[in-house]
């Protein structure tokens, strides 16, 4: 449960006005003290999570954030920040003050999830004290806002916390899809290559995430992984007494491989197999065709999930931006964000190229495409980039033709 990365995890983030007790709500469903509780309000700042194991789900993430109606020049970014949780979250919590009812304020949070189309479980806290709404204020609010079940729990008492636990439970695995790497391609028995350079940027004795996963669903698929750096492939490939069903590599060594395999070989790359299981590759696959429309002086944006220190040769800030400029024959005016940070307004961009988002939770990056298809701006994976500038775009996707 510990091991498991964050970005894998369901995040479930709790949303109200300050002081409704969402902080106390999370310590009581958590059964821990994580965040800072205070009669004071706007005691929490910057969202707070905490990993736990939620039975049946699995390793989850809960969250804890500032109030929606926080005020004054620190309360502004506060909120600003709890919007931005929004975009990575997979389940609401709507926590209700008992003391102070409902009102603009409920309304506007749920109908911001509403309108990202988040799950959303319905709390009234502080069932300890006394309700300052009558009943027929509470249907009236259920019906106006869709909600068909509002619970009444207690962070001191510890009243419906295990019925809290539960309905979060239930409503994450009805949302639950089977989402794949690459083990819904293979069959059990099939031989799959995995070219992996050793990439500077992981950590020592390590491999990044995104090979790790595949090759897990290999094993999980009943399938035979073969691992070799991309200056063995040909060998391996000598050695091995059939040939593979699918080969994945590193997208920075697509070309290479791509030269040494035979035609009729399949071949992907870890960061394409990102790019489905991640967002949507449709959307992926159509910013191809804004790369190949972008002249000399247009505004890129790259975004890169990883805040690792940059390496000579990077990718994102140096062989992407090289490759491309060359293919167009000029210099583009480029801009980077990376980690958690995305800009709020897109529509100065002429293209956003985006990394694989192995650090980034599936909702996010499902959030940003959203966000980019609004501002009508194309998104490219980087895989998907590199594909296409080295030619092979068609036979990179082949293997996930009517998977996605």
């Amino acid at each position: 449960m510990n091991t498991t990365p964050k970005s894998e995890r369901p995040h479930i983030t709790f949303f109200g006005r300050r002081n409704s007790g969402k902080s106390s709500l999370l310590n009581a469903v958590t059964g821990q003290k994580i965040a800072t509780v205070s009669e004071q309000a706007g005691t929490t700042t910057d969202p707070v999570f905490k990993m736990m194991e939620l039975h049946p789900i699995g390793p989850v993430a809960f969250v804890d954030t500032a109030g929606m109606d926080d005020s004054g020049a620190l309360g502004v970014l506060r909120v600003e920040k709890t919007r931005e949780v929004m975009g990575k979250t997979d389940l609401a919590v709507l926590v209700i003050d008992g003391e102070v009812g409902f009102g603009l304020w409920e309304a506007e949070i749920k109908e911001q999830l509403d309108a990202l189309a988040i799950k959303v479980v319905t709390v009234i806290n502080k069932n300890d004290l006394a309700l300052n709404f009558p009943e027929s204020d509470l249907r009236q609010f259920k019906n106006d806002y869709n909600i068909p079940e509002v619970l009444e729990v207690s962070a001191v008492t510890g009243v419906g916390i295990e019925e809290l636990k539960i309905k979060i439970a239930m409503v994450l695995q009805d949302a639950k899809a089977e989402n794949w790497l690459i083990k819904d391609l293979l069959q059990r028995g099939d031989q799959v290559v995995l070219v992996v350079p050793i990439d500077v940027a992981a950590p020592k004795g390590r491999l990044i995430l995104p090979q790790v996963q595949v090759l897990r669903e290999v094993l999980d698929a009943g399938a035979v992984g073969v691992v070799c750096q991309d200056g063995q492939l040909k060998v391996t490939l000598d050695n091995i007494k059939k040939q593979p069903q699918l080969v994945v590599t590193d997208s920075q060594v697509f070309h290479e491989v791509a030269t040494i395999l035979a035609p009729q070989v399949s071949l992907t790359s870890f960061s394409i197999l990102m790019a489905r299981y991640k967002g949507e590759l449709t959307d992926f696959i159509a910013g191809a065709q804004a790369v190949e429309q972008l002249k000399p002086g247009d505004k890129v944006l790259i975004a890169e999930a990883c805040t690792h220190q940059k390496q000579h040769q990077d990718i994102g800030t140096v062989k992407i931006p090289g490759l491309l400029q060359q293919r167009i024959g000029g210099k583009l005016d480029l801009r980077w964000v990376s980690g958690g940070d995305f800009p709020g307004d897109l529509t100065e961009y002429d293209l956003i190229i985006h990394c694989g988002g192995c650090m980034l939770t599936r909702r996010d990056v499902l959030s940003r495409l959203e966000q980019a298809r609004s501002a009508g701006i194309s998104v490219i994976n980087y895989g998907i980039l590199l594909a296409q500038l080295n030619g092979i775009l068609e036979r990179a996707i082949a293997p996930l033709q009517g998977r996605y």
